[in-house]
């Protein structure tokens, strides 16, 4: 992850289009561009959180890349792997999750295109679709950036 240079970087256009987007089009509370290291998640760009990032072991985006479809979390209240989680008992109160993995051409999952919502919510098969699509744009643009480099 180090090496993409991008961890702690400003915030940029061309992804915060894209979580505003998100944010609108499946009509959630949050949307983030979460890059995952060791000890974190990192926000690159965030539409509806003040958080810059939050430690790795209460993410839900550390689970979402261990998968190369979209994670859904329907109500994480009475799910067991997240209902005593800190960001569901308290601020920012999620319910909903869902995550699209980034998956850079040589296989790396770095981090989520992910939305949140803070009342439960049930995606339809074609808005994962949608979302994973979203996902693969961040991608390119997160590689596009190594070429230059």
């Amino acid at each position: 992850m180090q090496e993409l240079l991008i961890l702690d970087t400003p915030p940029e256009d061309r992804f915060d289009i894209l979580t505003t987007y998100c944010r609108s089009r499946f009509d959630v509370d949050i949307a983030l561009i979460s890059l995952v290291d060791q000890k974190r998640q990192w926000f690159k760009s965030r539409s509806g959180l003040d958080a810059s990032e939050t430690p790795r072991e209460i993410s839900f985006c550390g689970h979402a890349i261990l998968q190369s479809e979209v994670m859904e979390v329907r109500d994480a209240q009475k799910d067991e792997r997240f209902a005593d989680n800190p960001l569901v008992t308290g601020d920012p109160n999620i319910r909903f999750y869902a995550g699209a993995p980034l998956i850079l051409a040589k296989g790396y999952r770095i981090g989520t295109l992910c939305i949140i919502n803070k009342r439960p919510k049930l995606l339809a098969p074609e808005d994962k679709a949608h979302l994973q699509a979203l996902a693969k744009t961040v991608t390119s643009e997160i590689e596009s950036t190594l070429q230059v480099l």
